[in-house]
């Protein structure tokens, strides 16, 4: 199926769509641009904070990828069962796909089966069930302990862990029972949004704690259990919860796993700038990929940076079909808000390409922020698919 003349985009998500969408723009409308998902639909992942709080339905935050064929892009929905990136091609259910280029924003897979027992003691913030089950169980809590734990130190979307457990105590605040629960993060990391810098991170473990909620860095759960209800740590501190909210470790699908596209890390190394895999053709974004950072961590997974990156990859593929337009570059620049309730957000933004270190800056909470995420929320769900 397809061959020359094709974009092949694997996976669904941020960065796939405005992958996408951009290459369905600058490309001849001859070209063929197909996005392969597992998934019928798009879940707006920033917003299963706001499904947790129930301001938001899992309903209003999703949309059917087959939207994608009314905007010229074909839309396969199927399993990736590989990915051949010297032939340019992608196996999918019993069918193979061909094209000049092939795009790989398949993200990160959700690994909670790695620690014994969290699956079945907690709630995963990053799923939709997830959320769901746990906004149910806030309707209904009346005192106790809440723990939110983040089971590796490198995940994606590094605020969410922390506006989930701010967001929590509102949410409790506004049932008036926040005097009757404590909550405390427990952190794999050793402190907030690390690889923003020293500054960054003492201001969002401020925003954490002036909440009322304890925090405890480096500590990396081993296993969970959930009779007991009591959490075991590497360095052997135990906790005990009612209620337990986590982050699970993240691993690259297996799909890529098998590709060959990965390094010693287990994730997809890439030219910094040009996000080209070592095939050339074969670009990957966002998180499924691993760039090295100065200080000697790796480029944060976050939504932010995917679309930055399938920006400039859209623009190199169209010129190279073209013979259009000047190079683009990736050049580390993102930002993100950090919900901390009652209406009101922080926002952090700035260079992580910079050395020695990222120059990120951290606003001021106000009401502005948290507006300025519902707006950029509502034009993602309209505009996009």
């Amino acid at each position: 199926m397809s061959g020359k003349g094709t974009v092949v985009v694997l996976g669904g998500g941020v960065g796939g769509l405005v992958a996408a969408r951009a290459l369905r723009r600058k490309l001849p409308g001859s070209h063929r641009v197909i996005v392969v998902d597992r998934e019928d639909n798009h879940v707006f992942a920033p917003s299963l904070l706001w499904l947790m709080t129930g301001d938001r339905t899992a309903a209003s935050i999703s949309r059917p990828l087959a939207r994608l064929r009314r905007r010229g892009i074909d839309f396969v929905r199927g399993e990736i069962r590989s990915i051949r990136s010297e032939h340019h091609s992608v196996e999918v259910d019993e069918e193979v796909i061909e094209g000049d280029h092939i795009v790989v924003s398949l993200g990160a897979d959700l690994a909670p089966e790695n620690i014994p027992g969290l699956a079945e003691a907690g709630f995963n913030l990053f799923t939709l069930a997830g959320a769901e089950a746990l906004r149910d169980e806030f309707s209904r809590i009346e005192g106790g302990r809440v723990v939110v734990l983040t089971a590796a130190p490198a995940y994606k979307c590094p605020a969410a862990p922390y506006e989930a457990a701010m967001l929590l105590a509102d949410l409790l605040r506004k049932r008036s029972v926040r005097d009757l629960v404590q909550i405390d993060i427990y952190a794999a990391e050793p402190g907030p949004l690390g690889v923003a810098g020293p500054e960054v991170s003492a201001g969002v473990r401020q925003m954490v704690e002036s909440k009322g909620i304890g925090y405890h860095p480096e500590h990396r759960v081993v296993e969970v259990d959930p009779g007991q209800r009591q959490i075991t740590f590497s360095n052997g501190a135990r906790a005990s919860f009612d209620v337990l909210a986590f982050v699970p470790p993240h691993r690259a699908p297996r799909v890529v796993l098998d590709s060959g596209l990965v390094d010693e890390t287990g994730w997809v190394p890439v030219d910094r700038h040009t996000l080209e895999t070592r095939h050339p053709g074969v670009y990957a974004i966002g998180d499924v990929t691993t760039i090295p950072l100065a200080v000697g961590k790796p480029l944060p997974m976050a939504g932010v940076f995917a679309h930055g990156q399938a920006e400039v990859v859209a623009s190199n593929i169209a010129r190279s079909v073209t013979g259009k337009g000047q190079p683009a570059r990736f050049d580390g620049h993102g930002g993100c808000f950090i919900e901390t309730g009652a209406g009101k957000a922080g926002f952090g933004r700035g260079d992580f390409y910079a050395e020695p270190t990222p120059q990120v800056k951290l606003y001021n909470v106000g009401r502005r922020w948290h507006l300025g995420k519902v707006v950029f929320e509502q034009r993602w769900l309209r505009r996009r698919i």
